[in-house]
């Protein structure tokens, strides 16, 4: 056997998350695995996952005996679907965004991490994905984003990054239209590496990362800061535009509406919103007229 055994990390006391990590026999070093612990929420975070995930990375980062992270989800049925949107429907989604964005959690690393799929893949969960330095995915997988379907807008760097692993075309179909995608789809796209039944996921990480671990750890680091830069410089450059478009949009009636039309089980009516405000602006604007014909 090439591996030891998994062991949790039991310092830090995580509720969200599991950290554990192990070693191959020969090589001698080591993997440390991240698994978000909410399957009853489809693996969804909230701010208190996020900040324990930060934790993890960090610690596997400075470990210098531990060369790749796994990041995963708990059970079958899922990797990660985002934000919780109960959580986010009591107007606390903007804390992950300014203190543990979800991509800037893979960007603080200097270990090379690996995404391991299962099950959903959608939104926050998607893009925390892609931002890996490698996705391998169950068969079972779906991927895409739900931003517009529950009015939760994700922009700037985020967004634009996707160009850069499949394509312009496809990067705005995602995100757009919020259509979802096979596993065998998102391999045709470039959006993950492999494809491999659900019972050998666990054996096809195991592959890769033996394959990292044999080469020299400290080339791997300087590699993935080098590709690392261009998101440094995306993230530097690109202003977030629902601050510069909506700079009040968690306060505005369509925010307020994709989470509560989640949880109620029912379309959203965002045409009608839009409508309203027409019908709104309609009216000041025969107000403002009246006035200036009475002068």
């Amino acid at each position: 056997m090439s591996w030891t055994q998994w062991e949790k990390d039991v310092e830090y006391g995580f509720t969200d998350i599991i950290y554990e990590k192990k070693y191959h026999r020969e090589l001698t070093g080591g993997v440390a695995r991240i698994t978000i612990n909410r399957p009853e929420k489809l693996n969804a975070f909230t701010d208190h996952t996020q900040n324990e995930i930060f934790h993890a990375i960090y610690d596997a980062s400075h470990d210098q005996m531990i060369g790749v992270i796994v990041l995963t989800g708990a059970g079958d049925k899922a990797f990660c679907t985002g934000g919780d949107v109960e959580w986010e429907e009591k107007g606390l989604r903007e804390q992950f965004y300014w203190r543990f964005p979800p991509n800037q959690l893979v960007r603080i690393s200097r270990k090379p991490i690996i995404a391991a799929v299962k099950g959903w893949c959608i939104g926050g969960g998607n893009h925390l994905a892609y931002f890996c330095d490698f996705t391998i995915a169950a068969d079972n997988a779906k991927f895409g984003q739900n931003g517009p379907r529950v009015a939760s807008p994700a922009d700037g760097y985020i967004v634009a990054y996707l160009t850069r692993v499949v394509g312009a075309k496809k990067a705005r179909e995602m995100w757009m239209l919020c259509r979802r995608y096979t596993a065998e789809e998102a391999l045709d796209m470039g959006l993950v590496n492999t494809v491999v039944p659900l019972d050998k996921l666990d054996e096809e990480v195991d592959k890769w990362c033996e394959e990292i671990l044999s080469l020299s750890p400290g080339c791997i680091e300087i590699l993935k800061a080098s590709f690392d830069m261009e998101i440094d410089y995306m993230a530097s450059t690109y202003n977030q535009q629902s601050r510069l478009m909506y700079p009040d949009w968690f306060a505005g009636p369509e925010a307020e509406e994709g989470p509560r039309a989640f949880m109620e089980k029912r379309k959203p009516q965002f045409w009608k919103i839009r409508r309203a405000e027409v019908e709104e602006r309609k009216k000041m604007m025969a107000q403002v007229r009246k006035k200036l014909e009475s002068k």
